[in-house]
């Protein structure tokens, strides 16, 4: 298979713990869902349901059947633990109290 054939792309997923990054070398056509099966990352965190989850492209919610290009970043969006709003309200409150 020549290179023009293939495309690399990085699958990203964290934890609140750790950021883990797999580069991966795929065919051309492949879609995000074929990176992340590829990435084999439900072996590494069997306790999550990555069907479930969001998925994207370089910070932009994309279906798992989208196809990627070369230099693509698979991300999987795991759910917020905190409502971004509400912890930036409580923060400024504590500030008023301090």
């Amino acid at each position: 298979m020549s290179d023009t054939a293939q495309l690399k792309v990085t699958v990203a997923y964290a934890t609140p713990n750790q950021q883990e990054l797999i580069e991966l070398t795929l065919p051309r056509g492949a879609s995000i869902d074929d990176a992340i099966a590829l990435a084999d990352i439900q072996t590494k965190h069997p306790d999550v349901d990555f069907a479930s989850l969001e998925k994207g492209i370089w910070y932009e919610k994309k279906p798992g059947t989208t196809v990627l290009k070369d230099g693509d970043r698979v991300e999987i969006y795991r759910p917020l633990i905190a409502d971004a709003k509400e912890a930036r309200r409580r923060r400024a409150e504590r500030r008023r109290n301090d």
